[in-house]
């Protein structure tokens, strides 16, 4: 069960799951926010997201990615999003001709 002592001694559960692909798509793959964050009550503090199969470029601040453009991340690298504004405006795009998978867990 979870009660409010839990937000306020920093403990963070997790309760929604998504797989997304990332693939070449102008302006980047966000995450999917009928799923997540702005439907859910209350809103997800954190996103923890893993990334397989290929590489990705990452923004945080709405810029669109591109496949020179951003933070690099590799298969088996792993990324914390902390706050709305991140989760909000996060984009990944792939670098090469190979669509990456990330996974993504929902904490609050």
């Amino acid at each position: 069960m979870i009660d409010q002592r839990q937000h306020t001694l920093g403990k963070f559960i997790p309760y929604a799951f998504e797989t997304l692909t990332i693939d070449n798509t102008v302006g980047g793959i966000g995450l999917t926010a009928s799923t997540t964050y702005l439907l859910s009550s209350p809103r997800p503090k954190r996103a923890f997201l893993t990334f397989d199969d290929a590489q990705c470029r990452v923004t945080k601040d709405s810029t669109a990615p591109t496949t020179t453009i951003g933070h690099l991340y590799n298969p088996t690298q792993s990324l914390l999003l902390e706050g709305f504004s991140q989760l909000n405006n996060f984009r990944a795009i792939r670098t090469g001709t190979t669509s990456a998978t990330l996974q993504v867990t929902y904490l609050r």
